[in-house]
């Protein structure tokens, strides 16, 4: 597997409402990540608009159904066809989440929550290599929002995390507002999570909206707010170039309305950097 190198750049997910922005336009940007399900077929528009995006920009496949928590193991067509779609595209890389989708028999179609002990630990480095040994590239593992946890939990989310990485070699996609969302839920400090975290696996960051509550929930359906931006600088003061970018799954607005909020990220990141070379 190929080392991955940073990428400092700043990007959107590609979205339908956005489409003819992309294949039309001149749209200014470092990137974009796409679902990778969504274009994981053979022929048709999507796949079209993929290829025509791709000749402008770079792209990330970003996966919701690798399922590496799953028990039973990783689906081997499913990563077949990824590998087909990887192959076509030349992602700067591709990622997934920490969470399991499938039992043997079953799709939720939803990033379930894993109970932190050694024994799933065990069961997820063992389909990540898998997994990154049939893709022939190494994976990046995206945190998830939280609403719960399990009695038998041995371990810290974040102390899970770094020892996946540590075993499989796998990167990290930090998801800011996930962090903001699951500290407020569960009470822990964000600012610990991003400490026992290895920040130099972190090649990606998402940032979103999430509806605020007794509970927060992770819904992408609004802009970033105050806290997660303030969460970003911290992050950003502590690890290496990677590339920053708004996730918008729901109520999404006018392209011109996420590139301003993008602008904001460039903001915090120069401001970051100029920091960190003061220092």
């Amino acid at each position: 597997m190929t080392h991955i190198e940073p990428f400092a750049g700043f990007g959107l997910g590609l979205r339908r409402p956005h489409y003819h922005h992309f294949l039309e336009e001149e749209v200014e940007l470092d990137f974009v990540e796409v679902i990778s399900e969504n274009f994981m077929v053979d022929g048709g528009n999507p796949l079209a608009v993929l290829d025509a995006v791709r000749c402008k920009h770079e792209v990330v496949l970003h996966g919701v159904s690798l399922s590496p928590g799953s028990a039973h193991g990783v689906d081997r067509d499913y990563l077949a066809r990824l590998k087909t779609l990887a192959d076509r595209i030349e992602p700067l890389w591709m990622s997934d989440h920490l969470c399991w989708t499938r039992s043997s028999a079953h799709n939720s179609h939803d990033l379930l929550p894993l109970p932190y002990t050694a024994e799933a630990l065990g069961v997820i480095c063992d389909n990540i290599m898998i997994a990154q040994d049939i893709l022939q590239r190494p994976l990046l593992l995206e945190n998830p929002s939280s609403y719960m946890t399990f009695p038998e939990d041995e371990m810290r989310e974040w102390e899970f995390l770094a020892q996946v990485t540590q075993r499989t070699s796998c990167y990290l996609l930090l998801d800011v507002n996930n962090i903001y969302v699951s500290a407020h839920n569960h009470g822990f400090s964000a600012q610990a999570y991003v400490a026992g975290l290895p920040l130099d696996r972190v090649r990606q960051i998402h940032l979103a909206g999430h509806t605020p509550g007794e509970i927060a929930i992770d819904t992408h359906d609004r802009e970033v707010c105050g806290g997660v931006w303030d969460l970003l600088a911290h992050v950003l003061g502590r690890t290496g170039p990677a590339a920053i970018m708004i996730e918008r799954d729901d109520a999404i607005p006018p392209l011109a309305d996420l590139l301003d909020e993008l602008a904001i990220a460039r903001r915090i990141a120069a401001e970051a950097r100029q920091e960190a070379a003061a220092a």
